[in-house]
């Protein structure tokens, strides 16, 4: 199931345009896809909000645009930095069955053994998925993983039908690894300083009267 948000085409264009829309609490948009021509659309603020915040980052809906449904695919989000409103949505046409591809966070659960440090060198795995089988992310456990702990993308769960991109089932994706001493991490920082031509002051040693 999509949400569905119904859309009224737009007639006027640029900025001014935009920002009247934007008063009456809408956000402006627009559809592209299947070679057809672009369709530029007003959709409602608030139920959009609400559903790309459902959706996730690859967000599908359910476009109503002059009684006909659409399945579309929110591809580029534009939002006010300071108040948050949207500003602007690109989506994509899609056809029910077809398959997209598309970044997907990675997010791992669960308590790695004390001491030691999870981290995710990729963040987000692109795959080619069917479009209404997209996952808001793909969860790695940790539980209890000590260091050396490794998952590498070929051995990922993905959904049924969706085959890594531009990924090698080789590369890592969660590593879990002993926490650097306090030493280690004072010995980075010094480098670091070294690096950026930054000198330390050297504390000052009182004499003994």
């Amino acid at each position: 199931m999509t949400d569905k948000i119904t859309a009224e085409l737009r007639t006027e264009f640029g900025k001014g345009a935009a920002r009247r829309i934007r008063r009456a609490d809408k956000v402006p948009a627009v559809l592209y896809g299947h070679g057809a021509e672009p369709q530029h659309l007003s959709l409602p603020g608030h139920d959009t909000m609400l559903a790309l915040k459902k959706g996730g980052s690859n967000a599908l809906l359910t476009i109503t645009i002059e009684g006909k449904d659409q399945l579309a695919l929110a591809r580029e989000v534009q939002s006010d930095p300071i108040k948050g409103f949207l500003e602007h949505i690109d989506f994509v046409a899609i056809k029910r069955g077809e398959k997209v591809i598309v970044d997907v966070p990675v997010v791992t659960v669960g308590e790695a053994v004390r001491g030691t440090v999870v981290t995710t060198p990729l963040g987000e795995l692109r795959i080619e998925v069917d479009a209404t089988k997209i996952p808001e992310s793909i969860e790695v456990s940790v539980e209890d993983a000590d260091a050396g702990f490794q998952v590498n993308a070929g051995e990922l769960n993905l959904p049924d039908g969706a085959v890594l991109s531009g990924i090698e089932d080789d590369e890592a994706v969660v590593i879990v690894a002993h926490a650097p001493t306090a030493e280690q991490l004072d010995a980075e920082l010094e480098q670091a300083e070294a690096d950026a031509g930054i000198e330390r002051d050297e504390p000052e040693v009182s004499e003994a009267e």
